[in-house]
């Protein structure tokens, strides 16, 4: 079956936090998930109950234990979302923090030769390469992406690499366009020709899509922001196959040697993964008859894409009588109308009206959209297509046609 229904929706989106309003502004349309996506209710209470928790982990106590539990117990919750028979989970300041250090120790660990990027990368990614390359004595090389489809290509990065490319790196979701990577193919692309290269993904804006896999993609670095995937800020999440974490780390003198983690760690960050994963086991089996938990993971990940996928329809040809996107002679879309890696995600620009402006009176709406310049985080995007903005409308799967007939009215009168 694998379809949200109306009354799915509804359950969904009664357990999320804020998912109408906003308790600053009152009622609102929340379109800014790339930016951020709304918080579970069970993270909100379970990031309360261990906040009040005084004790450490590694203790000889009751309350020291539960939490090694707990943290024990969250890691192979991630390790099933994403199907991960190996390596290891470990938490650490954000998502920039952790591809900038899963990097750097790639570059500092393997010699001579090149690191490859793509120009389509958050520069999370890119700015990491080209500090540590440059530190390492490496060439980074970058793939160009493709600026009509929004996304890079297994072939655009076979044409690149070489025998000595040591590092790469791999965006699975681009945060301007919205539009997915084929991460398995670009890995297999790589692997033909430089197989013992260490390649890292950012999965930051890709993981509240759901459809991770990191046994079929053949990577050894997967990152992602759990801000982004329904809990929290002040943590990101890594995972690292089991050679990366045997490369020389910052680490404790005569400590663990296989401990990538500075610190302690908060262990209510850990649970509310827990709660994240059990979240998208509890979708999937409310969209299929899955009795094992990888099956409702991959039925969660396909009734996300669908639902989204009619949002992003409906946003682009039109929903009841109002006129889509494509019929509004003022806008462009970027990365085209029909586009298949888009995932959730339509960034778009209205002649003679400043993108600034078009969030703002979006906002005077109360729907909630974001600006991106072309700046260092977008410019790579947006000025090869002669772009100095574009307003970036990114949705969830617990948003809802009514949500995006509202937008198209406004837009309808702003695009005039």
């Amino acid at each position: 079956m694998n379809q949200i229904t109306p009354a799915l929706l509804d359950d969904i989106r009664s357990r999320f936090a804020h998912v109408d309003h906003c308790p600053v502004q009152g009622e609102r349309i929340f379109f800014e998930n790339a930016g951020g996506a709304l918080t579970l209710n069970s993270v909100v209470e379970t990031a309360t109950y261990f906040a009040a928790i005084p004790d450490n982990q590694g203790r000889a106590n009751a309350g020291a234990e539960e939490l090694v539990r707990v943290i024990t117990q969250a890691k192979a919750d991630m390790a099933g979302f994403m199907n991960a028979p190996n390596g290891q989970f470990f938490a650490g300041e954000s998502g920039t923090e952790l591809l900038f250090r899963l990097i750097m120790n790639a570059c500092l660990g393997t010699g001579a030769g090149r690191v490859l990027g793509t120009t389509l990368e958050h520069p999370a990614t890119r700015s990491a390469c080209a500090r540590w390359a440059g530190v390492a004595g490496q060439a980074h090389v970058l793939v160009p992406h493709d600026d009509a489809t929004g996304t890079v290509t297994a072939e655009a990065y076979a044409a690149q690499v070489t025998p000595d490319t040591k590092v790469a790196t791999i965006v699975h979701t681009s945060p301007v366009t919205g539009m997915a990577v084929d991460v398995a193919a670009v890995a297999k692309a790589i692997r033909a020709v430089a197989p013992d290269c260490y390649i890292i993904v950012d999965g930051i804006q890709h993981a509240a899509h759901g459809r991770i896999d990191l046994a079929a993609y053949g990577v050894d670095g997967y990152v992602i922001s759990p801000y982004k995937v329904f809990s929290r800020h002040g943590y990101g999440i890594a995972w690292i196959s089991d050679r990366l974490t045997k490369l020389p780390h910052n680490s404790l003198i005569d400590g663990p040697e296989d401990n990538w983690e500075m610190g302690t760690r908060d262990t209510g960050a850990y649970a509310t993964m827990s709660d994240v994963v059990s979240y998208f086991e509890w979708l999937g089996g409310e969209v299929s008859n899955a009795d094992e938990r990888r099956g409702k993971f991959l039925a969660a990940g396909e009734a996300i894409h669908a639902q989204e996928k009619a949002l992003t329809d409906a946003m682009i040809h039109g929903t009841g009588n109002l006129p889509g996107l494509k019929d509004m002679e003022k806008v462009t879309i970027l990365g085209g109308v029909d586009n298949p890696a888009r995932e959730g995600l339509v960034s778009l620009a209205v002649a003679g009206v400043d993108s600034v402006d078009v969030v703002r009176l979006l906002n005077e709406q109360g729907i909630r959209t974001h600006l991106r310049k072309a700046d260092h985080y977008s410019g790579n995007i947006l000025g090869p297509l002669g772009m100095d903005s574009c307003i970036r409308v990114s949705m969830c799967h617990y948003n809802n046609e009514h949500e995006v007939a509202q937008f198209l009215a406004a837009m309808k009168t702003i695009a005039a």
